[in-house]
């Protein structure tokens, strides 16, 4: 019969000299651990490790402030959602106060609703440290940031380079000591969201070693066609997705415009093609030989948008 976690080690408790001890395949298999939730559906779990990487300015700060009120206030952001409130630390370490002051105002601004209480989102912000944030890459900055953690549920840190200061990112051996935080994070019930700078390659920056624990890596890129004055738009792509496939991992693009995030797939594009070429007289044979599409797509495209459907 199986058995909850505490029951199931109860026999199995290390002595004081012997600090990890093997378990059987019949008591493993006899254990119940506590399920899975989601914090931000699909890909952020509790207990999840995650990181989102993108190049300068393309909009991962924008991205995290956005990823962390959600969770804060058990609410949307993009085309996910927090099922309930939970308490968050969000450590910055590269944006002036004033700007992140900023940010976040327009994001409680456009906001829906607001968290339970003003706790439940907790800043340590660079600027606000008379002597700067200490370097998480090394135990004495893990000591002192595990101080204001809490009973934070998720830790966002913005980002890599400028809180784990110590080693060298193309260095695996540098992204251990931070891995290893992170997991101990892990097993005191918490998750973290890592921001991370892209390389000129535009993959993430350093070792990949660091997407090894990662339940979810999430890429972000600029359009092709984007233009400056439009603010905060680029590609969602996930690089990364630990137990969530199909519709859930596919990309697309996000859009900030007066207040509200607009998303775009793939597939709508698609369909305004089809449904412009049916409009200019094409027949849907013709459609698919253009497009590359299968006849049948095509076809469910054009009687969906007859009956008010269209994108």
């Amino acid at each position: 019969m199986p058995r909850d976690l505490a029951t199931a080690t109860a026999g199995l408790v290390s002595e004081p000299n012997e600090p990890i001890r093997a378990v059987s395949l019949d008591d493993f298999l006899q254990m119940v651990f506590p399920p899975k939730e989601q914090i931000l559906a699909p890909w952020l779990p509790t207990k999840g490790l995650c990181m989102v990487f993108a190049p300068r300015g393309v909009g991962k700060t924008h991205f995290g402030l956005g990823v962390a009120y959600a969770v804060a206030l058990g609410g949307d952001y993009l085309c996910w959602r927090a099922p309930k409130p939970r308490k968050v630390l969000l450590i910055d370490g590269e944006m002036p106060a004033v700007a992140l002051q900023e940010r976040l105002a327009t994001i409680v601004q456009n906001a829906a609703k607001e968290p339970p209480s003003g706790d439940y989102i907790r800043l340590l912000s660079s600027d606000l440290c008379e002597f700067g944030l200490p370097d998480l890459a090394t135990e004495e900055g893990q000591r002192e940031i595990e101080r204001h953690l809490g009973d934070a549920e998720l830790v966002v840190i913005d980002n890599i380079s400028t809180l784990a200061r110590s080693g060298r990112e193309n260095e695996a051996e540098s992204w251990g000591q931070i891995q290893t935080w992170a997991l101990n994070q892990r097993r005191q019930g918490r998750s973290v969201l890592f921001i991370h700078h892209a390389g000129k390659g535009g993959e993430q920056r350093g070792t990949s070693k660091r997407e090894d624990v990662m339940d979810t890596v999430i890429k972000l890129s600029r359009p092709v066609d984007y233009s400056p004055t439009e603010g905060a738009r680029f590609n969602v792509e996930f690089t990364k997705s630990r137990g969530f496939t199909g519709s859930d991992a596919e990309s697309f693009e996000a859009h900030f415009c007066d207040g509200m995030w607009t998303i775009r797939r793939p597939e709508d594009e698609r369909s305004t093609q089809v449904i412009s070429l049916n409009g200019a007289g094409m027949s849907q044979r013709d459609i698919a030989a253009e497009l590359g599409m299968g006849l049948g797509s095509v076809n469910r495209i054009i009687k969906k948008a007859r009956v008010g459907g269209a994108p």
